[in-house]
């Protein structure tokens, strides 16, 4: 199959794009565009006919359009049969053409660039074999005659030569010497040069010994598992050395400047020594894995298939061979909890052991505070990369750090450390008081959603023959108050499970009791916001649907806008404060709770 473009008018040849071959075009020969306002180089094509279409960067200090859609300098675009390419300006409209017959009366192509591809009409494909005479040269007479003429090709100017080969050098000013003398010297040299070579290539073999590497991937391909996409890029390696990173803000960054992008095509590489350091992690056996949260698809400010085109883009750019997680929503995939790295090592790594010991990572929510660099750095919007490889294990790294080689920058963790946690503490305090009365009570809960009012109680009270109400179940406060006026009425205690955070809410039970002459207690659940967040965020993971409500960030801040501390004088007989203790018969889930969570 072949791949060429063609002006609209026909009036000039079909210019061919060899697969893989960039191939610059502008004010051309080939184009015939005399048009000023077009570049010489205005734009790069690169073909690649298996997948049919074309990449197009914008090299022009002016416009070119594709469809209805401008591009600016150094953006880049996929381009699809028939679709039309206008050179600059909206003018010079040329079309792509995919055929499985040869190109018609095509002109050659402009000079490509050299690309990782080797082009099937190159003539290193086509040359003939050579011996190693015709190597070293032809006679010595030939030798003389490029002596004269000044030595080397065009592409090999002299100077060059005198300067970077000492045999060709030495060959100039004894142009005397006899062929023998010559091909010997000539020899010597390269079998010196291969041993070298050997000894370097059996160093990286015995260095990569320990690598463990699996199948490549055969095609690009996209995958859904619920809250997870996953792409693997066509050359993608199974191996046991990961290289895992972020994308926004550490692999590319907004041209607009701005923190969101202002559109799809909003973006560029973040610095320039990024292909050449993911290619080089490449060679020394890692396989480069980018994982990324994309909350905006769950929430339907981004379209998946935007997201794709985005992704597929920046890997076309940087011209590597990448697998990408990604978790679109909130739950087990969302980093820093570790789904995404799971994922990878149980189910995408095509069977190889993944060795932590040996793995990376680099992200750029660090938790950096503000003015973390001599140009007055803002503070990281977070801490999640840094945490979700505190949460596997791994190397951490910060952007600057891996790929500008910078010292490593102050941070700052959460104050909340869920590890820290001990399931061995006491359940209350003061520990001199009793949970359960022998006497009739009302019972009255103070505490964050999330503080694990309901678990404790259902656990530690209920069984004991408190009867119980809860708004979440009963819908209002008013029909908690009727339950707990029923139950003092039936002469049985209750607990009320509610977060009554300020006087007004935990005055309308101390009431319900004091008119029945039953003593009241409150039980205060100390838990931080911060624990309370986890434990919400932990719910939402485990479980969801399973008799828990979803709480978000925005009622626990409002609990805490209103909280006022319970005391005595409000009517209580005692505030008993109830401590958190995680408790967990499954080993998993403890381990999930013990992972860093933030939102």
């Amino acid at each position: 199959m072949s791949c060429y473009i063609r002006s609209a008018d026909g009036k000039k040849a079909p210019i061919e794009l060899p697969d893989g071959v960039a191939v610059v075009l502008g004010r051309t020969p080939q184009t015939g565009i005399l048009d000023r306002k077009c570049s010489k180089s205005q734009v790069e094509l690169v073909a690649d006919i298996e997948k049919r279409v074309v990449r197009v960067t914008q090299l022009g200090a002016n416009p070119t359009t594709i469809g209805d859609v401008k591009l600016k300098k150094g953006e880049i675009r996929l381009m699809k049969e028939e679709d039309t390419l206008y050179m600059v300006n909206t003018l010079y409209p040329y079309t792509v053409v995919f055929s499985n017959k040869s190109t018609p009366n095509t002109t050659p192509s402009a000079k490509p660039k050299t690309t990782s591809r080797v082009s099937k009409s190159s003539p290193a494909a086509a040359s003939p074999m050579r011996s190693i005479k015709d190597f070293f040269g032809g006679s010595s007479s030939e030798s003389q005659k490029r002596s004269h003429q000044g030595g080397g090709t065009k592409s090999e100017p002299n100077n060059k030569r005198l300067k970077d080969g000492k045999a060709d050098s030495k060959a100039s000013e004894n142009s005397g010497d006899s062929d023998e003398e010559d091909f010997s010297r000539k020899l010597r040299e390269l079998q010196e040069t291969a041993a070298k070579t050997s000894s370097a290539s059996a160093t990286v073999t015995r260095d990569s010994a320990a690598v463990q590497r699996g199948g490549v991937c055969s095609k690009d391909s996209w995958e859904e598992h619920g809250k997870l996409l996953v792409f693997n890029k066509k050359g993608v390696q199974a191996s046991s050395k990961i290289a895992g990173f972020d994308i926004d803000g550490t692999i590319i960054t907004t041209k607009s400047g701005k923190v969101f992008p202002t559109s799809p095509d909003d973006w560029r590489i973040l610095y320039p020594e990024i292909p050449k350091k993911l290619k080089e992690l490449l060679n020394d056996g890692y396989k480069v894995v980018f994982f990324t949260n994309q909350l905006g698809i769950t929430r339907g400010k981004l379209k998946p298939e935007v997201f794709k085109a985005k992704a597929e883009a920046v890997l076309e750019t940087l011209g590597i061979p990448v697998q990408v997680l990604v978790a679109t929503g909130m739950g087990i995939y969302r980093k820093p909890v570790t789904g995404m790295w799971d994922y990878l090592c149980e189910k995408a790594n095509d069977g190889v052991s993944v060795e932590k010991e040996d793995c990376l990572y680099v992200g750029d929510a660090a938790g950096r505070p503000a003015n973390w660099a001599p140009d007055r750095k803002k503070k990281d919007f977070s801490c999640s990369d840094r945490l979700f490889t505190m949460n596997i294990g791994i190397k951490f790294y910060t952007p600057e750090e891996f790929f500008l080689g910078w010292k490593k920058a102050q941070f700052q963790l959460p104050t909340f450390d869920p590890k820290k946690l001990d399931p061995n503490g006491p359940l209350y305090d003061p520990p001199s008081s009793s949970l359960v009365s022998s006497s009739q009570e009302v019972v009255v809960t103070v505490g964050f959603p999330g503080a694990g009012k309901s678990t404790f109680i259902k656990e530690h009270l209920v069984p004991k023959g408190y009867a119980y109400a809860n708004r979440d179940t009963l819908g209002s406060w008013q029909k908690c108050v009727a339950a707990c006026e029923e139950a003092v009425k039936n002469g049985k205690s209750i607990v009320i499970d509610n977060t009554n955070p300020d006087v007004e809410s935990r005055g309308r039970y101390i009431s319900c009791a004091q008119k029945a002459g039953v003593t009241v207690r409150c039980f205060l659940f100390t838990a931080t916001i911060e624990l309370a967040k986890h434990n919400n965020r932990f719910r939402e993971m485990t479980y969801k649907g399973k008799g828990h409500v979803s709480v978000n960030d925005m009622i626990i801040n409002s609990y805490k806008s209103k909280f006022v501390a319970p005391s005595v004088n409000e009517g209580f007989s005692e505030v008993l404060n109830i401590l958190f203790v995680p408790k967990f018969e499954d080993p998993k889930l403890q381990s999930l709770y013990e992972q860093f969570s933030e939102g």
